[in-house]
C-alpha cells in the first residue's frame, strides 16, 4: 500500500515538474537591466582599437579563469559588449538584443529556439566565445561538414578579435589537422565526424596518437535534428575481415516474386514476409531446399534481407544510386546521408538488388550512439528553430530545458489552412496549377516535397506547364547553398526535398539582390512556401514554413495534402472525409479530412518517440559498460598500469630489457586484448538484440532478458582481458623494438573505416513479435485453405 502511494506521489511530482518546465518565451524583464548595461558598456568598447578590444577580452579571460560556475551578470555584460563590437567590426553585423539573449541562455546550458533568419549562428559563436573565455574547450556540433567549415571560417574574425582560437574538422582532415583543430578553444565539426574521432581515439595504443582532448562543452546547432532525429543512428568503427557479400542468386529469385502472391506486407509497410506459395517458389529456385529446417539458416537470412530490400526499400525514396554505389537518404533532411549504411546484411541485399559491386564489410570494433556521444560532455546547450515540439524528449533523454527567444521583429507570414484532396493525383494537379498562377506574378515560390522521386515528378509537371524550376534533392545536394540562397529571387521556383538544416538564409530578391529587388518581392507577398503534404513530424512542417517571413518580411505558406498520401496510408489507413469532394477532387473546408491528416501525423510522431525511447533502453546499459571499459582503457593508455599488472604476473620478463620498452609492450598487449574482447562483446549483444523478439512470444520481457544477457556476459570481462594479456606476454617475444603482435598471432585490422548504421526503423519489440504472429496466422490460414 505504502509503495502504491509513493509511486502515485512520484507520478504527481513528475507531472508538476513537467508542467513547470514546459518551454516558454524568455521573460525579457530579467534581461532588461543587463541589456541596458550592455549598451552603456558598448559605447565605451567602441572607442577601443582592435588591439585594445582583444586586451579587454583577455582581461575577462583572466578574471574568469578557474571559475566553474555560470557567468555573473557583470561578466555577461562585458562579454556581450565585447562580442557585439567584435561582430560589428568583423562582420558588419551588430547583434540584436535577442541574439544576445540567446547567447546568454546558451551560457546557462539551455536549448534556445530562435526562428529562421534570427541569427542563430552568431548567437552561438558569442556563447562559444564566452565558454572559451571561461577556460573551457567547446565543440560546436553541426549537421554536416559544409556548415561546420562555413560557420568556423565565417565567425573566425569575431573569435580572433576576442582572443579566442577556432578550428574545424571534416572528413578530409588529416590526423595533424584534427589534433590542431581540437587544441583550439572552439572546434567546429559535424556531429558524426566528432563522434568518429572519439571512436578513432579509442583504437590508439600510444598517448601521442590521440587527437581529442577531454570533452567539456557541446554547443549543438540544429539541436532538435541532432539530438532527436539522429539519436537512433549509431556511429560505427569497423575493421577489415573477409568480405561478406549479398547473394546475387537470392536477389534474382526475390526480384521475380510478386506482392499478394509470393509475399505480403503489413498495413504500415514496415514488414514483409513470404506466403506459403512464395516460400515454395523460393525453396525450389534455390535447389529444393527447406528454408525453415535450420540447416539453411544463412540462406533464410539472405532471403529475408533480400525481400526487405525488394519490397520495402524504394530507390529515390530511401536511397539513390550514384557512381555505382548505394547512398542512403536522410529522410529528415532530404540529402545524402554521408557514410551511412544499413546493417551489413541489408546493405549487401540492396546492393545485390541494384546489381552493384558489394561494399567492404567487417567486424564492428566499437560504436557509439549520438545520445552516448553527447552524454560525454559536462555541459550541453544548443539552438534550433523548432525546439518546443521536442521539449519533452530533450528533457527525458538529455535533461535539457528549452528557452524560446522572441523574434527581433514580429512574424507577419500568412499560413493558410490545408487544401485537402481525395487523391495524390488531384492534389498534384491543383498544386501545379497554383504554382503556375502565382508564378505569373513573379512571386518566388519554394516547394517542399517528401522525397527525391516526388521532387523530380513535380519538376517534370511544372516543365510541361511551361514553368522552369530548380530542383534541390539528394542527387545535387552539393549545390544546395547556392540554390537555397537564390530561392527568394524574383520569379524563382525552387523544388526541394526537406529544408531542415539547409543552413542558408533565403533573402527576398535573392542573395545578390538590391533593395529594389527586395521591395518588389515584398510587394508581391514575399516568399510563398508550398508543401506537397505533411511530414511525419510537425517540426519538419514548421521548418519548411519558417523559410518564409524572416526578420519581419512578408510571406505565405500552404500545404496541399490528400487522403491517400503515404503519411495517411501508413498511420491513418481508415481515413475518410465527412463530405464528397468537388469536381477537382478537393474537400472544401472539410474538418473531418483535416482531422484525419492531423491524427496521422500525431501517430507518426508517437511511433518515432517510441523508437527513440526503445533504442535508448537498449543502448543505455551498453553505454554504461562502455564507460567502464574506456575508463580502464584510459588508465592503461596514460599510465604504467599495464606494466604493473603484467610485471606482477610475469616477473621474469623484466630481467633483461629496458623498463620503458617493457612498459610499452605491456600496454600494447593489454590494449589489444581489451579492444578485441570489447568487439566480441558488442557482436554478442548484437546477436542477442536481433533474436530478443522471440522472448516476447515466450511471455518474457525482452528488455529484461537483454539486460540479463548483457550483464552476465560483461561480468568478468576485464579479468579475462588480464588473463589473456598475461598469457600472451609470457610467450611473446619482446625485443628492444617492442613486441611483435603479428608474430604472436594477434593481428589488428589491416584497415578501418567509419560509417553510421541506419538503425532498423522497424525495431519495436512488440511490433516485431506481432509481425511474426501475423505471419504464423497467415501460414495457418493459407494451409487450411
Amino acid at each position: 500500500m505504502a509503495g502504491d502511494v509513493a509511486a502515485f506521489l512520484t507520478r504527481v511530482k513528475s507531472g508538476f515538474q513537467r508542467l513547470l518546465e514546459r518551454p516558454s518565451t524568455v521573460d525579457l524583464k530579467k534581461y532588461a537591466e543587463v541589456l541596458t548595461s550592455i549598451e552603456w558598456r558598448e559605447e565605451r568598447v567602441a572607442k577601443l582599437d582592435d588591439g585594445e578590444l582583444t586586451e579587454a577580452a583577455t582581461a575577462l579571460r583572466e578574471k574568469l579563469a578557474g571559475t566553474a560556475k555560470d557567468m555573473d551578470s557583470q561578466a555577461m555584460v562585458e562579454l556581450c559588449a565585447l562580442g557585439r563590437e567584435a561582430a560589428r567590426r568583423a562582420l558588419e553585423q551588430r547583434p540584436y538584443d535577442m541574439q544576445l539573449v540567446g547567447a546568454m541562455e546558451l551560457l546557462h546550458g539551455r536549448i534556445v529556439e530562435m526562428g529562421t533568419g534570427e541569427g542563430k549562428t552568431l548567437a552561438g559563436a558569442l556563447a562559444a566565445a564566452g565558454y572559451a573565455l571561461q577556460g573551457r574547450s567547446v565543440h560546436v556540433m553541426s549537421v554536416n561538414d559544409y556548415l561546420a567549415r562555413r560557420d568556423a571560417e565565417w565567425m573566425r574574425p569575431v573569435y580572433e578579435l576576442l582572443g579566442v582560437s577556432v578550428g574545424w574538422v571534416d572528413q578530409e582532415s588529416s590526423p595533424e589537422h584534427r589534433r590542431d583543430a581540437y587544441a583550439a578553444d572552439v572546434t567546429y565539426g559535424a556531429v558524426s565526424e566528432i563522434g568518429f574521432d572519439v571512436l578513432r581515439d579509442r583504437l590508439c595504443v600510444d598517448p601521442e596518437e590521440l587527437v581529442q582532448r577531454t570533452p567539456d562543452v557541446a554547443l549543438i546547432d540544429e539541436a532538435d535534428s541532432v539530438l532527436v532525429d539522429e539519436a537512433r543512428v549509431p556511429l560505427v568503427m569497423a575493421g577489415s575481415t573477409d568480405d561478406s557479400q549479398g547473394d546475387p542468386e537470392v536477389a534474382q529469385v526475390v526480384r521475380a516474386l510478386r506482392p499478394g502472391q509470393h509475399y505480403e506486407r503489413d498495413e504500415d509497410n514496415r514488414n514483409a514476409w513470404l506466403t506459403s506459395r512464395g516460400a515454395k517458389v523460393v525453396e525450389k529456385a534455390l535447389g529444393d531446399i527447406d528454408l525453415y529446417s535450420g540447416d539453411h539458416s544463412d540462406r533464410l537470412a539472405a532471403v529475408n534481407a533480400a525481400l526487405h530490400a525488394h519490397a520495402l526499400l524504394q530507390r529515390d525514396v530511401d536511397y539513390i544510386v550514384r557512381d555505382g554505389k548505394v547512398h542512403l537518404i536522410n529522410t529528415s533532411r532530404g540529402r545524402i546521408a554521408l557514410l551511412q549504411r544499413w546493417p551489413d546484411g541489408l546493405q549487401a541485399a540492396v546492393e545485390a538488388k541494384e546489381r552493384l559491386k558489394p561494399t567492404e564489410s567487417g567486424e564492428v570494433l566499437d560504436s557509439i550512439s549520438v545520445q552516448g556521444l553527447v552524454g560525454r560532455y559536462k555541459r550541453v546547450c544548443g539552438m534550433t528553430g523548432t525546439a518546443q515540439a521536442v521539449a519533452e524528449q530533450l528533457r527525458e533523454f538529455y535533461e535539457l530545458k528549452v528557452s524560446v527567444i522572441p523574434p527581433n521583429k514580429p512574424c507577419v507570414r500568412e499560413d493558410e489552412p490545408d487544401r485537402v484532396y481525395e487523391t495524390v493525383e488531384a492534389k498534384e494537379a491543383a498544386l501545379v496549377a497554383e504554382i503556375v498562377e502565382q508564378h505569373k506574378t513573379g512571386r518566388p515560390i519554394l516547394v517542399g516535397t517528401m522525397d527525391v522521386a516526388e521532387s523530380e515528378r513535380i519538376a517534370d509537371k511544372l516543365t510541361e506547364a511551361g514553368v522552369s524550376s530548380v530542383v534541390l534533392n539528394a542527387k545535387n545536394d552539393a549545390e544546395e547553398a547556392a540554390i537555397v540562397a537564390e530561392a527568394g529571387a524574383l520569379a524563382a521556383v525552387t523544388v526541394s526535398t526537406q529544408m531542415a538544416g539547409r543552413g542558408t538564409d533565403i533573402r527576398l530578391g535573392g542573395a545578390e539582390g538590391d533593395t529594389d529587388d527586395h521591395d518588389k518581392v515584398a510587394d508581391l507577398g514575399g516568399l510563398y512556401v508550398i508543401g506537397c503534404g505533411h511530414y511525419p513530424s510537425s517540426r519538419l512542417d514548421n521548418q519548411l514554413r519558417g523559410r518564409s517571413g524572416r526578420q519581419g518580411d512578408p510571406g505565405g505558406s500552404v500545404v496541399f495534402a490528400s487522403l491517400t498520401d503515404d503519411l495517411v496510408n501508413q498511420y491513418a489507413p481508415d481515413a475518410a472525409a465527412g463530405t464528397d469532394p468537388d469536381d477537382d477532387g478537393k474537400y472544401d473546408d472539410d474538418p473531418t479530412a483535416r482531422r484525419f491528416i492531423e491524427h496521422a501525423q500525431r501517430v507518426a510522431e508517437g511511433v518515432n518517440i517510441d523508437i527513440h525511447r526503445n533504442t535508448w533502453r537498449y543502448t543505455r546499459l551498453i553505454e554504461h559498460q562502455r564507460g567502464i571499459v574506456l575508463a580502464y582503457r584510459d588508465d592503461v593508455l596514460n599510465s604504467d598500469l599495464a606494466a604493473r599488472q603484467l610485471k606482477e604476473r610475469v616477473p621474469e620478463k623484466w630481467s633483461d630489457l629496458d623498463d620503458a620498452v617493457l612498459e610499452r609492450a605491456a600496454r600494447h598487449v593489454l590494449l589489444f586484448h581489451l579492444d578485441s574482447r570489447w568487439s566480441q562483446h558488442l557482436a554478442y549483444l548484437s546477436d542477442v538484440r536481433e533474436t530478443i523478439h522471440l522472448r516476447a512470444l515466450a511471455r518474457e520481457t525482452p528488455i529484461d532478458e537483454f539486460h540479463r544477457a548483457a550483464i552476465g556476459e560483461f561480468r568478468g570481462l576485464l579479468k579475462e582481458v588480464g588473463d589473456l594479456a598475461a598469457e600472451t606476454f609470457e610467450t611473446a617475444e619482446v625485443t628492444a623494438d617492442g613486441v611483435d603482435l603479428d608474430q604472436a598471432g594477434l593481428r589488428r585490422p589491416t584497415s578501418t573505416w567509419t560509417y553510421m548504421v541506419h538503425d532498423n526503423p522497424f525495431d519495436s519489440d512488440a511490433e516485431q513479435a506481432l509481425q511474426r504472429v501475423r505471419a504464423s496466422l497467415k501460414k495457418v490460414k493459407a494451409a487450411k485453405s
